[in-house]
């Protein structure tokens, strides 16, 4: 017995040690981040690929269900499942229909995040276009943001949403130059280069403990022209470049030996040629009308990329749900073969919407529109993500390097909900609800 508690006080020594090295963790999203971009060197990111072979990578990174990106990110900086944090779809689920809005403020998030963790703990945060972040507990905060009514233009947003007051004119001063509206638009890989400017400025001027990054445009490009378009190329060489600038800016802070830097994202990309609009088949089934209210509806599908999940008005109304079980089951072969139908047991066991009482999710090529009149499927191009996380084309990636990390370790998968319980190990930090593990042989020994 007193051996294993000598084994055990050694090994947390190590552990405090550890945490003592590390003051200082960089956690950068890629949207639309794949293993091939680091695993193949036919792809322009020698940043990335070079932290491969200096640090610990996976082959795989199993995201939440539906793989779409403001879940997705809050579980990387929670270390819960959609149910957990409450952000279970980009965009909230509206009974009336009529909601576009999305997910966008942190009071939204019902589970602790790593920056209040690290408040905690006396430690200092930075963060640069993370989804659902405004109003967020950071000490520098320049969140994902937009106006409703004027959707290209996120200058106008940002200054109002960014913390402290003031800090984007900064950064405009100091980093970017005065931006115009395109400089800040998914279209152009200069969002990338911007945002990465950002961090630089906020590394250099403030030196946070924890800084966390989201660039967008992989996942722009990708939906655009499909997983192996030419400007996929250019957008994963510009984001790779910005995390270039990014470690750069660590270099000449003077942290860099004593900084841990993670790369990972959101999801990885299915190609699609067809969109499927489930609600057409309740529409002619009276569970749902064709205007956009639904109008006296009993049942619909919300539709999230890759997949639709399924609401009824009344969550008690088992009858109706064994009316779309029907219908679902009826449809012939040729229509069948599409989908998949995902149980409620198993979306509480992937802790995915509680309301949901099932879901579809589409077969590689497929994807789902909220269309309730018209054709039940119409042609589709480029790429889609938010299905199952279970095949490998919808798995994103991680690769990581510096201090505390371990070299030459690859893991062959691990969840999204892993990347925060690390992160908060690297800072010594506690994250005590979350639901990840940190695998001890990814750690510097």
């Amino acid at each position: 017995m007193k051996k294993l508690i000598l084994s055990f006080a050694i090994i947390l020594c190590g552990y405090q040690l550890m945490a003592q090295q590390v003051k200082y963790v960089v956690l950068v999203s890629v949207d639309g981040f794949r293993p091939d971009f680091y695993m193949d060197a036919s792809w322009p990111a020698p940043t990335m690929q070079q932290m491969m072979h200096d640090g610990v990578y996976a082959e795989g990174v199993r995201g939440i269900f539906p793989t779409v990106t403001y879940p997705s990110h809050t579980t990387l900086i929670t270390g819960v499942m959609p149910a957990k944090h409450g952000i279970v779809y980009n965009t909230p689920f509206d009974p009336n229909g009529l909601n576009s809005t999305w997910f966008k403020y942190a009071r939204q998030v019902k589970a602790e995040t790593l920056w209040e963790a690290a408040h905690k703990a006396g430690l200092k945060t930075a963060a640069v276009s993370w989804p659902v972040t405004v109003g967020a507990d950071i000490d520098w905060n320049i969140p994902e943001t937009w106006l409703e009514k004027q959707p290209g233009d996120r200058r106008t947003a940002t200054s109002q949403d960014a913390t402290p007051k003031g800090l984007f004119e900064e950064i405009q001063a100091n980093a970017t130059g005065q931006l115009e509206a395109n400089d800040m638009d998914l279209h152009y890989l200069s969002m990338n280069e911007n945002l990465g400017r950002m961090t630089a400025y906020l590394i250099r001027r403030y030196k946070p403990n924890l800084v966390a990054v989201h660039l967008p445009n992989t996942d722009e490009f990708e939906h655009l022209e499909g997983r192996e378009g030419p400007g996929v190329r250019k957008a994963v060489a510009a984001a790779d470049r910005a995390i270039g600038g990014i470690i750069e800016a660590l270099k000449k802070a003077g942290i860099k030996d004593s900084t841990a830097v993670i790369i990972t994202g959101d999801h990885g990309f299915v190609d699609t040629h067809s969109s499927l609009a489930p609600n057409v088949w309740l529409a002619q089934n009276g569970l749902q009308g064709k205007t956009a209210d639904r109008g006296n509806w009993k049942a619909t599908f919300h539709a999230s990329g890759g997949s639709a999940f399924l609401h009824l008005k009344d969550p008690k109304d088992t009858k109706t749900l064994e009316q779309v079980k029907a219908i679902l089951a009826g449809l012939p072969a040729t229509l069948q073969k599409l989908f998949r139908v995902i149980d409620k047991a198993t979306i509480d066991r992937m802790e995915a919407d509680p309301e949901a009482v099932l879901a579809l999710t589409g077969e590689q090529g497929i994807s789902f529109n909220n269309d309730a009149d018209g054709p039940l499927l119409k042609p589709a191009k480029g790429g889609a993500h938010g299905y199952f996380p279970d095949f490998k084309e919808i798995r994103t990636g991680f690769v990581a390097a510096g201090a505390g990390l371990g070299s030459g370790v690859v893991l062959p998968e691990i969840g999204l909900e892993d990347v925060a319980p690390l992160v908060a190990r690297l800072l010594g930090i506690e994250l005590n609800q979350a639901e990840g593990l940190v695998y001890p042989g990814a750690l510097k020994k």
